[in-house]
């Protein structure tokens, strides 16, 4: 697979993302951000596990849960909050502050060379989204703010450790993340039964909003994810998640009505420039070289 492939099928899983805070509103009922999470995780999660046949061996049994709090167990209720308290549009653009946080973790953890230019993208995509976020429709709330900021960062110190510590020779992406979302769903499964408990009522609108979570959103959105982040530089993928507030705002505008004033089309426009410069910088030397470096990682980090 040529990297521009690579680039745009891993782009498919910020876009999914991008129709979650629609669905959360239009489709779920409310007050039930952890009951979602788990719906979106757990029966994905097995169906993969299923679907593969592989289970974690060693020490790929703590490493799946480590990774399955990050990326899903505190991320996705996180995440349904934000969608809860926020406009969608504004719930998602927050995800803008995560190209930040992963380039300023991939120089300290995984020691990538941050370049101006890539630095330059992550911070006009930051500022891009926070003029989507200033709009006079913002309606800001002080907990969906902070819900948005927790569940980016636990996303973006996932990402780092997902590149960190690779994949085992011989796991495809389905089976590894499978792994993952069985880890964050069984860990927000007993969270979900204490606090929150089942709906009263699930309609047919809120089933197929669960389907499609799980489905798009779910086990085919980590599965191109999580294969993306370990074949390109980690900022690459960083910057793919701009994709998620650009296709929320799209549908808050288009679906939901919400505003659209001139200031957040400015801001629009400096979100994808940013995410169109930052894939055309953040390249190893040559992408052949880069996927030898992925193998020679998940030899290394595969337990004899």
């Amino acid at each position: 697979m040529n990297r521009l492939t690579l680039v745009m099928t891993t782009a498919l899983a910020p876009i999914a993302w991008g129709t979650t805070y629609l669905v959360t509103t239009e489709l779920l009922p409310a007050g039930h951000p952890l009951f979602a999470g788990l719906l979106r995780s757990l029966p994905a999660g097995l169906l993969a596990v299923a679907i593969s046949r592989r289970l974690p061996h060693g020490s790929w049994w703590w490493k799946s849960f480590v990774l399955g709090a990050l990326n899903i167990g505190a991320f996705f209720p996180l995440l349904f909050l934000a969608a809860e308290r926020l406009p969608g549009g504004v719930a998602a653009a927050v995800a803008g502050a995560q190209p930040l946080i992963v380039l300023a973790l991939g120089a300290l953890v995984l020691h990538e060379r941050i370049r101006p230019i890539t630095a330059t993208a992550a911070v006009v995509g930051a500022g891009g989204v926070t003029l989507v976020v200033l709009g006079p429709a913002a309606e800001l709330d002080l907990w969906g703010i902070l819900a948005a900021l927790g569940g980016v960062t636990a996303t973006g110190v996932g990402m780092i450790l997902t590149k960190r510590l690779g994949r085992p020779v011989g796991v495809g992406p389905v089976a590894y993340a499978g792994w993952q979302l069985s880890a964050g769903g069984l860990l927000l499964l007993p969270l979900t039964l204490i606090v929150e408990g089942v709906p009263q009522t699930i309609d047919g609108g809120a089933a197929l909003g669960y389907l499609w979570l799980a489905t798009a959103g779910g086990i085919v959105a980590y599965t191109l994810w999580f294969r993306g982040i370990q074949q390109l530089p980690v900022i690459a993928p960083g910057l793919l998640a701009l994709l998620s507030p650009i296709v929320a705002t799209v549908l808050g505008l288009v679906i939901a009505g919400e505003r659209f004033t001139p200031l957040q089309a400015v801001g629009f426009i400096l979100t994808l420039g940013a995410l169109v410069l930052g894939q055309l910088v953040a390249r190893p030397k040559s992408f052949s070289d880069a996927r030898a470096e992925v193998t020679v990682a998940h030899a290394l980090t595969t337990p004899r």
